[in-house]
Order: structure tokens, then C-alpha cells, then sequence
């Protein structure tokens, strides 16, 4: 089990579990754990991000790592140019999080890191090691890391629209990036949610605020809203009659498209544990093989990679086009919706309309005692709900890896049952929290 690490890179609250000087010792890290040689680095906007950006820059630039600065920009960014250059690259970033916290996330030559490279990284953070500083590395500013993402959605072939947009950056790291990329491509849009001030990233916005985009597309009669996340690498969809459209909805509108055109790689997706039942047997409705894996999108990515697929994702928005690039990329699946509502003349609901969505609901219980999860009393009402449900439903009960929560999801057949077994579940893990 890591340390630091949780699903998505070092993350925390500023000043506690999240300081300057863990963030100098990740810099220093990357020297002997990766072999770093050139490191790429990026913001958002909360207030903590550049102290932070600047404490990781020193620790690498200490040992000798000359560091690219590119200033607030969103993780896939950040991602795309670590891949393309071959080097590394870390993103500031708490990504749906509140202000007062922040994180580090680290890629590899564009993959996120893998449990051997986290625990390495760990180990040198709580050893401390110290070395001679003998050459400084040098600094130098981050234009290329735009130019090299414009050249990605180039790339697409994408046409103009004459849909009206909305959408709502979350006052978060692509606030520039989206506008960029979108008035490009339509000529009636409005963005909300991009006058960042330090405090306000994801306050009220972005995915996990949809009344916000929701009431833009309402009260100005728009065709289409997209919601970013505070680092951009998520995006959730809401369509002219106020429908909201998740990751996992999103994916099958994708995958269809690119098997009608011969480009969904062995005709398989990647989704998680979290993902509707009634999605999957969509799926394989249309001969699409669906493989499950844990949640968190660096599993996805992991699936993907191994076994070559083309897409994958979480029903958070975290979308992978992996043919493009190798991390959750709002902007970049916005766009490529835009392509295929062109190119079928259809809308999103005609789209997902042979879906039939099975009842689920998901509670956040707070606590910051995870292991509550693997009390016996918590197992035990577990097991008897599965066995209850069987075939028939889904159980997942899982501690957040980014903030500190629990969080139980139940899905089933009939929608009379899912309150009835999930308030067992979450009555009884209540009554663990409050007992330990």
C-alpha cells in the first residue's frame, strides 16, 4: 500500500499532509527513481500551486534536472508533451478537490506512475537522502507544451459547428485552454467559470456543480453544455432538454463511433467497477467486449496499454482516447463529440437511446479512518447484500483514494430494492464509525 500516493497522484490538504518540503523531495526523487534528465511541469489555479510548483522545480533542479515551466495549464497537457518529448512530468493539481487542498501528480514519459515507481518515490521521501549539489539545472519557459497540444487537435479533423455551446472551465487550470480550443471551433459559445482567483476553482462549478452548467444551457436556450474538473482531464455533458450524459454514456457514444468506422481496437472498451450494469449489457448488445477494472483512471490506462484497446474511462467523466493520448482529456473528448454529433446528424439521446440504465446510487460517508471498510460487522452486512442480490445487482463499498471518504454504490434491478440495501450498508458502517 502506498504512503503518499492514492489513486491519483500525492494529494491532501496544504500545510498538513501536502507541504513544500515534501513537494522539494519528490523533485529530488525523480533523479534516481525515473532517471530524469529534463522535467516538465504544470499548475492550476488555486493559491498554493505555485509555491508548490516551485518546490518540486528546486528539488529537481538541485540534482542537476533542468525544469520546463509552463505555467497553468491543464493535466493532459502536461501528459501529452510527456509523452511526445519522452521526459517527465508533474501537474499541481487537486484536480475536483477544494482550494485548501492540492496535490502532485507524476507522469512517466506520459503514464502515470506504477506502484513499484510510487513506493520508490515514497521511500526517498521519508529517507531523506541528501545529496551535494553540483549542477543546478537549468530553467526554461513552457510555449511548446500549448503548441505541442494545438498540433494534437489539429490532428482530429475537426469541423466547424453551429451548435451553441456552454461551457464551464471550474474557474480551474484549462480556463485558457478550452476557450482556445472551442471558439475554434464554434461561433456561438459562452464559458463560465473562468475567472479563477486563487479560491474559487471548482467552488460552485465544473462537474461536480452541474446546476451550473445546467442553468447556463437553460437560461440562454444552448444546444450543449460541457462541465470541466478543476485540472480539465474529466468533462460531463448536458443536452438541450437538461440530460445529463456521464463518463460512461459518453464512452459508448464514442466506441460506437469508432467501430461503425473500423477504429475500436479488438471491439473492447475499458470501464470500472463503478460502471451501470445496463451500460455493459448495451455494450454487448452491439458485439462490444467490456473489461472491468478497479476505479481509478491509472487502471484504465493500465488496460489500455496492456492490451492495446482504444478507449476507456470512469463514469466520473475521466475519458481516455488512447490513440490520442494517454490520460482523461475533457477538452480533447468535448471536441470529438462535437465531431460524431456532426458526422451522424444525431443527438446525444438518440445516440444512448437502445440503453437501459439500471437503478444506482452512490453515498459518501466522511471519515478519515478508511479502514472502517474492513471491519467484520461492515464485511459481513457486505456478503449478505451481495448474496442477496446476486446476479441481479452490484455491491461496491471502497475508500476514496483522493479524499477522505468512503463511498458505498449499489446498484440492481428493481428500483423499490435500492434504497432498502443501501441503507443497510451505510447504517451499519455509520455505527462502525461512531463505535472505533
Amino acid at each position: 500500500m502506498a504512503k503518499y500516493f492514492g489513486t491519483d497522484g500525492i494529494r491532501g490538504r496544504v500545510g498538513i499532509e501536502l507541504s513544500n518540503s515534501l513537494a522539494f523531495k519528490v523533485g529530488q526523487s525523480l533523479k534516481s527513481v525515473l532517471k530524469t534528465k529534463k522535467l516538465v511541469i504544470g499548475m492550476d489555479t488555486r493559491e498554493s500551486s505555485s509555491e508548490l510548483m516551485y518546490s518540486v522545480s528546486s528539488g529537481a533542479q538541485s540534482l542537476g534536472i533542468d525544469v520546463m515551466i509552463a505555467g497553468v495549464v491543464s493535466t493532459p497537457l502536461i501528459s501529452h508533451y510527456s509523452k511526445q518529448k519522452s521526459v517527465t512530468g508533474v501537474m499541481i493539481t487537486a484536480s475536483h478537490n477544494p482550494f485548501t487542498d492540492n496535490g502532485i501528480k507524476v507522469f512517466n514519459k506520459g503514464n502515470k506512475l506504477s506502484l513499484r515507481e510510487e513506493l520508490a518515490i515514497e521511500s526517498f521521501i521519508d529517507n531523506n537522502a541528501k545529496f551535494d549539489v553540483v549542477n543546478i539545472g537549468k530553467t526554461f519557459s513552457g510555449e511548446d507544451v500549448i503548441d505541442l497540444y494545438a498540433d494534437l487537435i489539429e490532428s482530429i479533423d475537426l469541423a466547424q459547428t453551429d451548435l451553441k455551446i456552454g461551457f464551464d472551465s471550474a474557474n480551474g487550470a484549462n480556463y485558457l485552454i478550452s476557450l482556445g480550443v472551442l471558439r475554434e471551433l464554434c461561433e456561438s459559445y459562452i464559458q463560465i467559470g473562468n475567472i479563477p482567483d486563487g479560491k474559487n476553482i471548482n467552488k460552485d462549478v465544473g462537474s461536480t456543480h452541474l446546476e451550473s452548467i445546467i442553468k447556463l444551457v437553460k437560461d440562454n436556450q444552448l444546444d450543449i453544455g460541457f462541465s470541466f474538473d478543476g485540472d480539465g482531464d474529466r468533462i460531463l455533458v448536458i443536452d438541450n432538454e437538461l440530460n445529463v450524459f456521464d463518463g460512461d454514456l459518453l464512452i459508448y457514444i464514442i466506441a460506437n463511433y469508432l467501430k461503425d468506422n473500423n477504429l475500436l481496437k479488438k471491439d473492447t472498451v475499458v470501464l470500472t467497477s463503478m460502471s451501470n450494469l445496463g451500460i455493459i449489457k448495451a455494450f454487448e448488445r452491439k458485439g462490444i467486449k467490456v473489461v472491468l477494472t478497479d476505479v481509478g483512471d491509472k487502471y484504465v490506462l493500465e488496460e489500455l496499454n496492456k492490451n492495446d484497446y482504444s478507449i476507456g474511462g470512469e463514469n466520473s467523466g475521466h475519458i481516455i482516447l488512447r490513440d490520442y493520448i494517454n490520460t482523461g482529456d475533457g477538452v480533447l473528448v468535448g471536441a470529438y463529440l462535437l465531431k460524431i454529433l456532426d458526422e451522424t446528424k444525431k443527438s446525444l439521446q438518440e445516440l444512448t437511446s437502445d440503453i437501459s440504465m439500471w437503478p444506482q446510487k452512490m453515498v459518501n460517508i466522511r471519515t478519515f479512518n478508511k479502514e472502517i471498510i474492513n471491519d467484520k460487522r461492515v464485511l459481513e452486512i457486505i456478503k449478505e447484500v451481495k448474496q442477496i442480490l446476486g446476479k441481479d445487482g452490484k455491491v461496491l463499498v471502497r475508500a476514496s483514494g483522493t479524499e477522505p471518504l468512503v463511498r458505498v454504490t449499489l446498484s440492481c434491478e428493481k428500483m423499490s430494492d435500492l434504497d432498502i440495501y443501501i441503507d443497510k450498508i451505510v447504517s451499519k458502517i455509520e455505527f462502525v464509525k461512531e463505535e472505533v
